[in-house]
């Protein structure tokens, strides 16, 4: 299979990107490198695949349309390129939002319809379509109310995929991520700046009291995800919630990277954000049936990884200071 990998560059897009490639398909990669994170951060994310014969990068922005050569070489399409973020999405950079999370998606659509819809997209949404969700855990016919300008941009994207299967015949899966964590985690992410400043003994700052909950979901289950929407038949047209399969507090993930860091951590509690919900849950059923899905990594494991992860990049800015 010749897959192509939006947003192949980021967080997700980059493990699922060596994933494929491990598993003997080629990847067509394409990202823009924007600019809500370093540029280097996201080539460093890169290194494993460069060494891959079957990778190609490709620098594009999708919202600029011209995607014809690259929808004609691929046979499947994930679709992660994004403008990431809750909390960034108030206020000026919401033009960002909506250039690379709908204009993007409609673009691509629109070129996989003109080319005759031969190929799957898998959409990587997000669980902040649900915003303070009413029901948990939240199953997917629950009402989308999005609570920041993220989460609207991310649904109108949906709803697109789901027009255009409708009425074209494109073949789409949207799969709702709840709360991704792992290695190479975007560093605006909570876990991310948690981990470093464990590490370097920085206040460590939250936002909110700490008895908030989420639904975390480590990245490869992610990947796995991913893998089984690009490959089964009765997932077409369909939404999926994707989530770790237990909810945790804050709280609860400061006291496992204290016992990490092997000292007290020192957290400052802050206002909570606009944007930000209270507790997030994914009713997973749908996807277990449909997809197989069934996520393997327990939580303490998985930020463990992550924080394993961290203790290296640190390592290394030490050596490249020192050099």
């Amino acid at each position: 299979m010749r897959a192509l990998v939006t947003g192949c560059a980021g967080f997700i897009g980059s493990h699922l990107t060596d994933s494929l490639l491990a598993g003997g398909h080629e990847v067509l990669g394409v990202d823009c490198f924007n600019d809500n994170y370093a540029r280097a951060i996201k080539r460093a994310n890169l290194a494993g695949a460069h060494q891959w014969d079957t990778f190609e990068l490709v620098p594009l922005d999708l919202s600029r349309g011209g995607l014809d050569d690259i929808v004609d070489e691929v046979e499947v399409i994930f679709h992660l390129a994004a403008e990431p973020g809750v909390r960034a999405s108030w206020g000026g950079r919401f033009e960002s939002y909506v250039r690379n999370n709908l204009m993007a998606t409609q673009q691509l659509l629109e070129t996989i319809k003109e080319r005759g819809g031969g190929q799957r997209l898998v959409y990587a949404s997000t669980s902040s379509v649900y915003g303070h969700a009413e029901m948990l855990p939240t199953p997917e016919d629950a009402l989308p109310q999005p609570y920041s300008p993220y989460g609207v941009t991310k649904l109108a994207a949906e709803e697109l995929c789901h027009l255009y299967w409708g009425n074209h015949g494109v073949e789409s899966v949207a799969l709702r991520f709840f709360s991704v964590y792992g290695p190479r985690q975007r560093p605006d992410m909570a876990f991310n700046h948690f981990c470093r400043a464990a590490l370097r003994g920085e206040p460590l700052h939250v936002f909110g009291d700490g008895e908030q909950t989420r639904d975390f979901t480590y990245v490869a289950d992610i990947v796995q995800a991913m893998h089984a929407a690009a490959a089964t038949r009765e997932a077409v047209g369909g939404i999926y919630n994707i989530g770790g399969g237990c909810r945790v507090s804050v709280n609860d993930a400061l006291g496992l990277l204290t016992g990490y860091a092997g000292r007290p951590l020192d957290v400052s509690y802050e206002a909570v954000v606009h944007g930000d919900v209270r507790d997030t849950g994914a009713d997973t059923t749908r996807a277990r049936h449909d997809l197989g899905y069934a996520p393997a990594q327990t939580f303490a494991e998985g930020l463990l990884a992550e924080f394993e992860w961290m203790v290296d990049q640190e390592r290394t800015t030490r050596i490249r200071r020192a050099a």
